[in-house]
Parts: structure tokens; sequence; C-alpha cells
């Protein structure tokens, strides 16, 4: 006795839900070369101490470095545009948090160097 089953999966279960992106090679190499020059940037600006701007250089170069690897590994660029928003709105929120951080860091870091000072003075 034969029977027939029936396929678990309906026709077309193994298509995806958009369109493949085949990117040009030229673009992934570029893509990739610009990462390793924001990351030779990184480490160069990491030699010299430029103060206030630290902090503010690295996190730039690195949110630079995101937004390639989202926009074109990820394929971000070529997805719906909500897909976009739920991204940057999250990045936004980020931004946010570490933002107010820094502001609390700003306000108390003055009495933590003047505490500082003083056990140097002590243990001397």
């Amino acid at each position: 006795m034969t029977t027939t089953t029936a396929s678990a999966e309906a026709p077309g279960a193994h298509d995806d839900h958009g369109s493949h992106h085949v990117l040009p090679l030229w673009l992934l190499l570029g893509t990739w070369a610009a990462l390793m020059a924001l990351t030779l940037l990184t480490v160069g600006s990491s030699q010299f101490d430029l103060g206030a701007f630290d902090l503010p250089i690295a996190m730039g170069i690195a949110t630079v470095k995101a937004m390639l690897v989202l926009m074109i590994f990820m394929h971000l660029g070529f997805d719906k545009g909500f897909h976009s928003l739920l991204i940057f709105g999250s990045l936004l929120f980020v931004f946010l948090f570490v933002s107010f951080v820094l502001i609390d860091r700003g306000q108390y870091q003055p009495s933590i160097t003047a505490m500082d000072q003083q056990k140097l003075m002590q243990g001397n």
C-alpha cells in the first residue's frame, strides 16, 4: 500500500520575505576599506590627548562605522523604512542615555578630583 504524503510546507515557503540585494564587489570592498580607515583613525586619535574631545571623537567614529555596517552589510539601506525607524529610534535612546550619564559625570567629577588630591596629600 502506497500513500502519498502532502508536503508540510506550503508552495513557495522557501521564498524569502523580500528580494535579495546582491551588492557589487566594489561597494563591499569600499565599505571594508572605509571601516579599516576609520579603525586606523580611531587608533590614531587615541595616541593624542584631546581632552574633552576624546570621547565625542571616538563615539562619532564608532557611530559612522556602525552606520556603514547597518546600511551596507546588514542591508538596512535596502529594507523597509519601518525597520530603519526602529533602529535609529533605538540609537537615539542610547544616545540620550549616554548623554545623561555624561552630564551627570560633569556635575560630580570636580568633587571626585578634589577628594583624590586630598588622599594623595594625606599619603605623602
